[in-house]
């Protein structure tokens, strides 16, 4: 894949970008088997489409209302405009200049770091399988709702994919993407998901993978490995909208933990939706669910970046816990959790590439007692 932003040095986000692709899989893969070993059953690894394959988008917000540059900041703190950044489906690319001219329309400053002024911080898109789109403006203040409610028809009728407007609110001066505070402005809540055949409802706080195809994999894999093991009771910690636990459920008990409320009310109404009465979902802690509860059969733990820690990793070691599916994105912290769990030996795993033209992948695996 080609970039004209990575070629004239506008964005250097994927670092990969030119590489062919082969290699990028094949330097993943070497990098995964030294840190995991080679002494297991390795699956091929998933490919994804070069380009086009994320299904959000998360822009910075400058220029000036009238003019609005939608993308990315550089070092000065300038925007540079991505709107066709390659890493999007043309459906999502086409949804920004009408994005731009609500902007404009509804009169949105955008925020300005240098003098901390302005209202639009950032756009957050989301697109599903079926080309729906869930958009969030996110602003230091609700001083622009009232605008944005008067003109929002007119966005609704200029872009009928949009199924999801919310406003979430980020008043602090913080380099993050968003704050805590979302305000729906949409009488529909939940963007549909359909991966699987399996509808998971995704609120504007909620986590999704980035690469919709690539996710769907990691599912069915996950799922192939949990039924081959026929846990009567399973654990999805770190469960997200439910996933994993929404893809189990026809053959285990599955009880799903998340911390985020809003994926919990998601993954309970896709669960409702589905008839999956062997799927709960509670809001808490992964780590301070295991501790107080007895142990399940098998475990599914998805942990953000920085893996499940010292603690769980230390709980699932001296547990009477066989067999953990881990799926990791970051294949580092999945080896320092290891390292703590030598009675779970991985025996299974494979590379998913939810990331190409960067040094990212996911990885899934299977670790067995000892």
């Amino acid at each position: 894949m080609r970039c004209p932003y990575f070629d004239a040095e506008l964005c250097r986000s994927c670092t990969w970008m030119g590489r062919p692709y082969d290699d990028q899989l094949a330097d993943k893969q070497a990098h995964l088997e030294t840190l995991l070993g080679t002494d297991l059953d390795w699956h091929e690894p998933v490919r994804s489409r070069e380009s086009g394959y994320r299904n959000k988008a998360k822009m910075v917000v400058t220029g000036t209302a009238a003019e609005p540059t939608l993308g990315i900041l550089d070092a000065a703190g300038h925007g540079v405009d991505l709107r066709e950044c390659g890493l999007y489906p043309l459906s999502l690319q086409a949804a920004f200049p009408v994005l731009a001219a609500f902007v404009a329309h509804a009169n949105l400053a955008p925020y300005d770091l240098a003098t901390r002024t302005g209202e639009l911080k950032n756009l957050l898109v989301t697109q599903s399988p079926d080309g729906e789109l869930l958009v969030r403006f996110v602003l230091r203040s609700q001083e622009p709702v009232t605008r944005i409610r008067k003109h929002l028809p007119a966005l609704l009728d200029a872009l009928p994919s949009i199924e999801v407007v919310s406003v979430n609110l980020l008043p602090d001066h913080k380099a993050v993407l968003e704050g805590e505070r979302e305000i729906l402005l949409t009488e529909q809540e939940t963007l549909r998901m359909r991966v699987n055949g399996i509808d998971m409802h995704l609120r504007p706080q909620s986590f999704f993978q980035t690469n919709t195809d690539v996710a769907a994999a990691l599912y069915r894999q996950a799922t192939d490995w949990v039924r081959r093991e026929n846990p009567a009771s399973v654990w999805d910690l770190y469960c997200g909208v439910g996933g994993f636990a929404l893809h189990v459920a026809g053959s285990s008990d599955v009880i799903g933990i998340e911390t985020s409320v809003e994926a919990v009310a998601s993954a309970r109404l896709s669960a409702a939706d589905h008839g999956l009465h062997r799927a709960r979902f509670e809001a808490g802690d992964a780590t301070a669910f295991a501790l107080a509860n007895p142990a399940p059969d098998l475990v599914i733990v998805n942990p953000p970046r920085r893996g499940i820690g010292a603690q769980l990793a230390g709980w699932l070691e001296a547990s009477s816990v066989d067999h953990v599916v881990y799926s990791s994105c970051n294949a580092e912290s999945l080896a320092r959790d290891l390292a703590v769990m030598p009675s779970l030996r991985p025996v299974r795993a494979q590379l998913l590439d939810m990331f190409p033209q960067t040094t990212h992948y996911e990885v899934l695996t299977v670790l067995e007692r000892v």
